[in-house]
């Protein structure tokens, strides 16, 4: 009998006693509502086998590979379902999984080659073995496609071949590459989406097509704001303790309710200082703390556009955000306030985080007087309170993933603060996979350039990005694919620009020196970073963070690996059934 029947059942046979005491005395029935009992009726009983996580959001974009999907749900999927050569040990190194992996180690310096074995039982929930063709779709895409994380390493490689019918993996790579263990994480299902329609552009969009990990996806409905995993009873591995994960989305208050009543067993969610304070104040026994992301939020002034291609305009419009505001908004007073990304490669949960900010990140204000030097030496003048030159108003566009937050709230202040500095804006509030992988990547014809170069109102040149900048294991890799320069392809072409359309030849050797290992990170730092604060070519925010609150019968639960999270050790989760 469900909760409802057992609620509603009460109130009939109240409803049918008052009538005939009606009958006899001809006194009024009791009231229909707020009935005693029908409030005290039992719900029902606990599953121990099944938890709920509430979370903000199971929106779609579902790839973690891509800039778009740069979220808490699509790193969920990843690491419960997708097959990874490497995960991260408790204290964030790189560990071999060797639920699919025999070996994988570097077997030739000269080519530099690393050998991967694969277990020969590992395979798709739907049959087929996860093999060479897997590693290989896997670099083909990261190297070629617009709209990428972290795609560094996988430029590096020359080629990926197998043997042995796949089980053995042999790539090859242009030079040496320390973060190699990085590499072919949440490897993708190529048999399906190599021939899917919409290729790459659609893989994970709106669903999984096999599972290669300890759960596999039993509903996926964002509509009705659920997913539920379920145990992936093709796995090699070890079964997991739990039948089903779900995932299911409420607001702030809705998880706290849920939580603090026992609805939910798990929360993971960006919060507000006023829901961190109900979670952590409340007549409950939640643990409650604090998991960062590996994701910086920034503003990218990007160079490749006619306007900010001009150093001066780049160093006017830095100089009229206010950047305190913007992180203030951004993270609503909550955790994520405490983790100011002064750093352009650096995340600040990095044990050893130093600021590289100039001046310690202050003054973090507007500085009207900056603005004002820095476009009057670019040929503006200011009339009527706007910025012109030649007749020609200075009008930006922004772009911005509006389907995604803090970046959509993010845009209306930084567009209130370029109007506040006398500087014309527009919000190009697109998704994140038509921004990342096709508006800020589109070359534009010359007349739309010269156009743009006058108005700032090509779509195809976004001025200034709203963006995720992913943060992975490797600070080197993190650098080269946020500030290196295109390399070419063996077909002619040349993989895709970084999202702030950056290159600075100058600064290529010390960021490709860094990836291979021939200089120190910290030594190539030294030199890259001055020169990337004093060109303007992005504004780090914060370092974006949930919120994890546990319920006492959930067991098993923790922070989880640095830049990883708590559903790491999500095969481990044990729940009792609380009495």
């Amino acid at each position: 009998m469900s909760a409802l029947a057992s609620r509603v059942r009460p109130v009939w046979l109240l409803v049918l006693l008052g009538v005939l005491l009606a009958a006899c005395t001809n006194s009024p029935p009791p009231p229909l509502v707020n009935s005693p009992v029908a409030s005290t009726q039992p719900s029902q009983p606990a599953d121990p086998t099944q938890v709920v996580v509430g979370v903000d959001s199971v929106a779609g974009g579902y790839n973690p590979h891509l800039l778009a999907n740069q979220t808490t749900v699509a790193r969920t999927l990843g690491e419960l379902v997708l097959p990874s050569v490497f995960r991260s040990a408790p204290d964030g190194t790189p560990q071999l999984d060797q639920t699919l992996m025999n070996s994988a180690e570097v077997t030739s310096a000269e080519p530099y080659t690393v050998t991967y074995t694969i277990r020969k039982d590992a395979a798709w929930g739907d049959g087929p073995p996860i093999a060479a063709e897997d590693f290989a779709y896997l670099w083909d895409n990261m190297r070629s496609q617009p709209g990428v994380a972290d795609a560094s390493g996988y430029k590096l490689i020359t080629s990926v071949s197998g043997r042995d019918g796949g089980r053995t993996v042999e790539v090859v790579f242009s030079k040496p590459y320390p973060g190699w263990r990085t590499l072919f994480h949440d490897l993708l299902p190529s048999h399906v989406l190599k021939d899917a329609p919409g290729g790459w552009a659609a893989a994970l969009t709106e669903t999984f097509p096999a599972a290669g990990g300890p759960f596999s996806i039993k509903r996926l409905d964002p509509e009705r704001g659920e997913i539920i995993l379920q145990r992936n009873d093709r796995y090699w591995g070890p079964s997991t303790k739990l039948q089903q994960i779900i995932l299911r989305k409420a607001d702030p208050s809705g998880l706290v309710k849920a939580l603090t009543g026992g609805d939910d067993q798990l929360g993971l969610f960006p919060a507000t200082k006023s829901t961190s304070d109900a979670l952590a104040g409340g007549n409950h026994t939640l643990a409650v703390s604090t998991v960062p992301n590996p994701v910086l939020v920034q503003l990218l002034l990007r160079p490749s556009t006619p306007l900010m291609a001009n150093p001066k305009i780049r160093a006017a419009v830095a100089a009229a955000f206010d950047r305190d505001s913007l992180i203030s908004l951004g993270t609503g007073g909550g955790p994520a306030g405490q983790l100011r990304a002064d750093s352009l490669v650096l995340a600040p949960s990095r044990p050893g985080f130093v600021p590289t900010i100039p001046g310690g990140g202050s003054p973090a204000k507007p500085d009207p007087a900056k603005v004002e030097q820095s476009l009057t030496e670019a040929g503006y003048a200011k009339t009527g309170g706007a910025w012109l030159r030649d007749g020609q108003p200075l009008n930006l566009v922004i772009g911005v993933p509006g389907d995604r937050e803090p970046y959509s709230g993010l845009a209306r202040l930084v567009q209130q603060q370029l109007t506040a500095a006398g500087i014309g804006s527009r919000v190009l509030n697109t998704n994140g996979d038509q921004l990342f992988s096709k508006v800020i990547t589109a070359t534009p014809t010359p007349t739309s350039t010269t156009n743009a170069a006058a108005t700032g109102d090509s779509d195809s040149l976004v001025d200034i990005v709203i963006a995720p900048q992913p943060v992975s294991g490797d600070p080197a890799t993190d650098l080269a694919s946020a500030f290196g320069c295109r390399t070419g392809l063996p077909d002619g072409t040349s993989s895709p620009a970084n999202a702030a359309g950056f290159c600075d030849r100058e600064l290529q050797p010390a960021i490709e020196a860094a990836l291979t290992g021939a200089m120190p990170l910290s030594d190539a730092l030294a030199t890259i970073e001055p020169a990337l604060w004093k060109q303007n070519i992005a504004i780090p925010l914060f370092q974006l963070a949930d919120v994890l609150a546990v319920r006492p019968e959930l067991s098993g639960v923790s922070v989880g690996p640095p830049l990883v999270g708590p559903f790491a050790g999500a095969p481990e989760w044990q729940r009792s059934v609380r009495r």
